[in-house]
């Protein structure tokens, strides 16, 4: 499979790209600093150098033409503003998706962030990512040419995967390692039936891919 993912030099891209790689599938890492090619080519992966926040449909939708799937793992960072919040974990997100229906791409996979959602208030920064991420939610989900499955991890850690994970609809709160986030994406882009998913994603005592396939329903 050829898989682009936006956000390809993030900590959940990398791992998946590596995942990927691995098992001889292509993984095309989406990245803005051209300085990050050599990280994504030791990972296994081809770097392809877009900015998401200038970059017009076309040109993003020509990069992704002969994509098997995309996945949007990108976002501003823990040290960006409110501002960077909407044009990235927003704007951004509605971008790939529209780009992904113009090159007819169907699989659609997002990295989303549990709690997210288009109206949460607040003014803070973490309420506008919060809100930025439940709006580009809302409008991915609106798109009827994409076979989508959103992905609401719990709270990120570098902890060593287990394996092991609770993933449903709702979960409650609760930790979840990096590893085992780019294993469970590994495993939708395997399975079809989670489109039209939002799941939330925990650590927990299923493993892996009968935790994937339990949601599926297969």
């Amino acid at each position: 499979m050829r898989i682009v993912i936006a956000g390809g030099h993030g900590q959940i891209a990398m791992r998946l790209e590596r995942l990927l790689a691995a098992r001889g599938d292509q993984a095309v890492g989406v990245i803005r600093d051209p300085k990050q090619s050599g990280d994504l080519q030791e990972a296994g992966a081809e770097p392809l150098v877009l900015d998401l926040e200038s970059a017009g449909v076309e040109e993003v939708a020509e990069a992704l033409r002969g994509a098997d799937a995309v996945v949007f793992a990108a976002g501003a960072g823990p040290n960006s503003g409110a501002e960077r919040k909407d044009t990235v974990d927003r704007g951004a997100a509605v971008l790939f998706a529209d780009a992904a229906e113009r090159a007819g791409v169907r699989r659609y996979i997002v990295v989303s962030s549990m709690g997210a959602d288009p109206d949460h208030s607040g003014d803070e920064v973490f309420d506008v990512y919060q809100r930025a991420k439940g709006q580009a939610d809302a409008y991915v989900r609106s798109r009827a040419d994409l076979d989508w499955t959103i992905l609401r991890p719990g709270m990120l850690t570098n902890d060593a995967g287990a394996g092991r994970v609770l993933l449903a609809v709702s979960t409650g709160r609760g930790p979840v390692p990096r590893d085992d986030v780019a294993a469970i994406l590994l495993e939708l882009l395997d399975t079809p039936a989670t489109a039209g998913l939002t799941l939330e994603l925990i650590s927990g005592s299923t493993p892996v891919a009968v935790a994937v396939r339990d949601v599926a329903g297969n």
